[in-house]
């Protein structure tokens, strides 16, 4: 690669490199058209996610995926799941890794020969769930770039990540979280690209960013901001987006609710998953659609179930955030395999769900 190649020179890369070092020393069409992006407006006829948006990670159905050839007679592989999902409705996929079964080929499948079977079912590969780096080093700026190389590849306008940016609850560990990401998301940028990280609960607990230190000189106590709210300051807005799992986020709502204040006393902030997105709508270009169930019985307070047989109000969230001409769902639940017993079921779903999200209005 030349140092002008894409529109960011590795001089400039490696001088943000160095600068970093030195620190640690010391939204194409959405729901809606494009213009009802910047009216507010949906679909005239109600229809929250047109067709041409309705998507689905394939995570959802890893097992066919990663399948050997078999007589379930259930799809296996890229080529045959991917030509399901596409008859199903699907418009709109987002990778969660690039590898099948080596029995399918007789080896591994290429990013060319994924392309092919995506534009061959009318599919557009929309965001990826990948690696990206925990630290910056030139090794990692250039295993960066080939990550961005797959996804130019695979004709993606988004590239990301399903881990949280730092596990950490400390201030200090989202300052550096933040550095690196401004970092990667402008290398995307120059790419054409869109840098996002996708959410777990967690990300919505509440940062320790004051109050009395600990043995290791950190606080203990909080300001009441939380860790994900602080890394949407701390990061470029041109730079860097967010996958908001809906699933998680009322997670979130459901066990991140109490704090130490700075006085040491408890405090009480409920979360609002669609108040986050609706007041910077436009860093949110993709969503996880995923529904749950309400069980108080359980910690996480519900249980993934297909979209549509849950209690997450998907109908309301996707009428109230706004921007309506830019967001894209993807349907996703964990746990939709079925394992041996029932080789069909992460298909089904997929099915239930499309047909979920084809029929939301607001």
């Amino acid at each position: 690669m030349n140092d002008s190649q894409h529109g960011m020179s590795r001089r400039r890369i490696l001088g943000a490199f160095a600068g970093v070092a030195g620190a640690a020393a010391v939204g194409a069409a959405g729901f809606g058209s494009v213009a009802a992006a910047s009216s507010g407006k949906g679909n005239s006829n109600g229809v929250l996610v047109p067709p041409g948006k309705r998507g689905i990670i394939l995570y959802s159905v890893r097992d066919r995926i990663s399948a050997a050839p078999d007589v379930s007679g259930v799809p296996y592989g890229f080529e045959r799941v991917l030509a399901r999902l596409a008859e199903i409705g699907y418009k709109e996929v987002e990778f969660a890794g690039y590898n099948q079964n080596t029995a399918i080929l007789g080896r591994q499948i290429t990013p060319v020969e994924i392309r092919k079977i995506l534009d061959d079912n009318g599919l557009r590969a929309n965001g990826a769930h990948t690696s990206i780096p925990s630290t910056v080093t030139p090794d990692t700026i250039a295993a960066f770039e080939r990550t961005l190389d797959t996804a130019e590849i695979l004709g993606m306008q988004h590239v990301g990540t399903g881990s949280d940016p730092t596990n950490s609850n400390f201030k200090a560990d989202w300052d550096a979280a933040a550095d690196r990401w401004n970092l990667f998301g402008e290398m995307a940028a120059a790419r054409g690209l869109k840098l996002y990280t996708h959410n777990h609960d967690a990300a919505y607990n509440f940062l320790l960013d004051s109050g009395p230190l600990d043995e290791l000189g950190r606080p203990t106590r909080s300001s009441g901001i939380r860790k994900l709210e602080y890394f949407f300051q701390q990061t470029e807005a041109d730079k860097v987006f967010f996958e908001m799992d809906i699933y998680w986020a009322h997670v979130a709502r459901h066990r991140w609710h109490t704090y130490t204040g700075p006085d040491g006393n408890p405090q009480t902030n409920i979360f609002d998953p669609l108040a986050t997105v609706a007041s910077r709508t436009m860093r949110f270009p993709l969503f996880h659609a995923k529904d749950g169930a309400i069980n108080p019985n359980v910690t996480n307070g519900y249980e993934m179930v297909p979209l549509g047989e849950g209690d997450i109000d998907y109908g309301g969230f996707f009428a109230k955030m706004g921007a309506k001409g830019y967001h894209n769902p993807m349907w996703e639940q964990d746990n939709a395999p079925g394992g041996t017993a029932d080789p069909g079921r992460s298909l089904r779903y997929a099915e239930v769900s499309y047909q979920h999200m084809a029929g939301l209005r607001g």
